[in-house]
């Protein structure tokens, strides 16, 4: 029944005016609630207005900021009915990197129209996009909603945020249970029945008991108009005022025992509903009800409370006119006690700790009767093993790790096969065809699975997401819903201060491999390539790290023009959407294959700001683990003039911020064929190793 979708519009400052262009007839919008971010709905048609609201229409980022991956949270309209059934979910505004220029924001406006009709008693998860379209009951309590290809992580996100804030308006406004996450009530086992007594029910727990006496009545009512009043209170102090029993009738140990097997039988077949049912007993002098009280309507002196939330408790009136109740084995003289039922839809756990509210009411006065009302609180902590607990379910993030455990797997033995070649680097690299087979293979799988299939490609979108949270102290959780993303994180991280920036920016950046293969067919067809000077080619370098600062800086102070600017990466249209996207992305990204042509990997070196990160985590590298000798550049300079990233200096050092770990200068350091100072040293009738010279008849120089 939502209309529209709402544009150019900043999260949480919807007037009553805007949600009321988004509603359709005949709902209609109330004045915005004084204590909770929600505007409540009234149906023209509702056969119960005397029930409250028809329902209630709110702003996820009133209740459930959850961050996406730029940082910035998501804001969804949301609009519940009174039994807690969404009426609708509609997008108001969103940053997903995806969304915004990556496959498009229709597939999120799809998948929030599964919403509608669904309940929030209900477990709503999401699955991996597949061909299914809308929601489906995979079992009782559990609804299964369609993901979207590519952005599985964003979709749950957006579940979190639509669930949360719904929750939390129906906990506020719909008696719905406060209990920290959407669990299912427990149900009663119906297999357990162990035979007790009364007072053995009492004793392990199964029936809530609570005495008062007069004393501790009066004391209720001490300082009020009605102390003193009760002439009974004054001369027996210590005698029972009241004795107030409470038990969960579903149950069979309970149910039988307090009903009667007969009765009891009787009482679940008309529970139809499959309602909660308890009792409520009573001895001493005050009873439950008085002769006002009108059968199979609410008791005015009870109230069932749960976290804090009162909950509604009806007499069920399953008395015919011939039932006598049971005499109960062992327990004390019952004065008056009721069935009582309350609605499953409200929420209520009947396993978990609960109350019951007694109101003591005392009327005083002449002609103008005056009430004065106390309450005396029964806490209640059912029996466990009378009920059968729902697993609890694993978090959001935690349902996408388990969906990709696959993905994760395979990628996580090539991240350890990479690093047993960057270990090994001189078994891996003095063989060229060996270097060759294993490099374009490992970028072929970084292309292929990681970036278009696993969709692992890294961006600076992540690294802007990351600095605002943190920033606005919302916390990296968002961060956790992308687990292929967050491993590859981790691994570059580690590796930073082991090899330095190249491992990831050399063998793991989908991009960067696409542009190495277009770099390598280029040279095969001996097309023209420039060559720069390597000081020209250095100040160049140092636009990467100035695009860099402009995003970081824009995504603090112009967050949208922020996603803009992020497109200077052409991730999104290369490896992401794999070229799925309209002409100017495709032409850019064509451009800067182009430039690879012509200059090797020239966006990886003069424009990605993510390289520009790269390079300032690669600072943190602790060792020098690429080998040099005394002779590399001077007067050798072989694996400078072989180095595709101009990446050595002139006296033969290696400048660890522009190397990509190809490993060609360490298989010239190894090869007797290619090295020069070991050539020379040959002619000299003279060995070089990497630890040395050495002539026949011992060491003669070390290197």
């Amino acid at each position: 029944m939502l209309a529209g979708i709402a544009s150019g519009l900043w999260a949480g400052e919807l007037t009553q005016e805007m949600i009321e262009t988004r509603i359709k007839p005949p709902l209609r919008v109330l004045p915005r609630l004084p204590g909770v971010p929600a505007w409540p709905l009234k149906h023209d048609f509702d056969t119960q207005a005397d029930g409250g609201p028809y329902g209630y229409v709110f702003e996820s980022i009133d209740l459930a900021p959850l961050p996406g991956f730029d940082g910035t949270p998501l804001n969804l309209l949301v609009a519940i009915d009174r039994k807690g059934t969404f009426i609708g979910v509609e997008v108001i505004s969103q940053h997903e990197p995806m969304f915004r220029g990556g496959i498009g924001e229709a597939p999120l406006h799809q998948f929030v129209t599964q919403y509608a009709s669904r309940n929030l008693t209900d477990q709503i998860i999401v699955a991996s996009a597949g061909n299914r379209v809308g929601p489906k009951q995979t079992s009782k309590g559990q609804v299964v909603l369609d993901g979207v290809a590519q952005a599985t992580a964003s979709i749950r996100i957006v579940n979190q945020s639509v669930l949360t804030a719904a929750l939390s308006v129906a906990r506020a406004r719909l008696g719905f249970s406060a209990q920290p996450t959407a669990l299912p009530p427990a149900t009663p086992d119906m297999t357990h029945y162990e035979k007790l007594d009364f007072q053995g029910m009492v004793e392990k727990g199964l029936i809530g008991h609570m005495r008062l006496s007069n004393a501790q009545v009066e004391a209720l009512f001490a300082g009020t108009s009605a102390a003193g009043l009760d002439g009974d209170v004054r001369d027996h102090p210590d005698e029972t005022f009241v004795e107030l029993y409470l038990a969960y009738l579903n149950s069979p140990t309970t149910g039988r025992a307090i009903l009667g097997d007969a009765r009891y039988a009787d009482v679940m077949k008309r529970n139809y509903a499959n309602r909660h049912l308890w009792w409520v007993g009573v001895t001493g002098r005050y009873p439950l009800y008085d002769d006002r009280f009108v059968p199979a309507s609410v008791p005015p002196r009870l109230s069932l409370r749960q976290d804090g939330l009162p909950y509604e408790l009806r007499d069920v009136d399953f008395r015919d006119p011939d039932y006598n109740p049971p005499s109960i084995p062992g327990a004390p003289n019952i004065t008056s006690s009721l069935v009582m039922h309350s609605i499953t839809e409200g929420g209520v756990d009947p396993g978990r700790p609960l109350s019951l509210d007694l109101n003591i009411v005392r009327e005083h006065g002449g002609v103008m009767r005056e009430t004065t009302q106390k309450t005396a609180i029964l806490d209640f902590t059912p029996a466990s093993h009378l009920f059968v607990y729902p697993p609890k379910p694993a978090p959001e993030w935690l349902e996408s790790w388990r969906q990709r455990i696959p993905e994760l797997s395979i990628i996580s033995m090539a991240l350890a096969v990479l690093c047993g070649v960057l270990t090994a680097q001189r078994w891996s690299a003095i063989s060229r065809a060996r270097l060759r087979l294993i490099r374009l293979g490992f970028l072929a799988f970084t292309l292929a699975y990681i970036g278009w299939y696993a969709q692992g490609q890294l961006s600076i979108v992540q690294v802007n997401g990351l600095l605002r949270a943190l920033i606005a102290g919302r916390g990296l959780s968002s961060f956790l819903y992308d687990p292929v993303t967050l491993l590859l994180i981790a691994f570059t991280l580690v590796s930073f201060f082991i090899w330095g920036r190249g491992t990831f920016c050399g063998w793991l950046c989908p991009f960067g491999a696409m542009q190495e293969f277009v770099g390598l067919a280029a040279r095969a067809m001996h097309l023209p390539r420039l060559r720069l000077a390597a000081r020209t080619a250095r100040r160049l370098g140092v636009l990467r790290h100035v695009v860099l600062a402009v995003i970081v800086v824009a995504a603090f102070i112009a967050p949208r023009e922020a996603d803009t600017l992020a497109e200077i990466e052409p991730f999104k249209t290369a490896i992401t959407t794999g070229f799925d996207r309209t002409w100017p992305y495709l032409g850019y990204a064509g451009l800067l294959l182009l430039a690879g042509v012509l200059y090797y990997k020239a966006f990886c070196r003069f424009l990605c700001p993510l390289g520009a990160v790269m390079s300032l985590g690669g600072k943190l590298r602790l060792l020098n683990w690429l080998p040099r000798r005394s002779e590399c550049g001077t007067p050798c300079q072989r694996c400078k003039h072989h180095c595709m990233y101009d990446a050595i200096e002139d006296n033969g050092a290696i400048r660890y911020d522009d190397c990509f770990q190809c490993l060609d200068c360490v298989g010239i350091y190894h090869d007797s064929k290619r090295c020069a100072p070991i050539i020379l040293y040959q002619r000299k009738n003279k060995v070089m190793t990497p630890q040395g010279a050495m002539d026949k008849d011992g060491p003669t120089k070390h290197a």
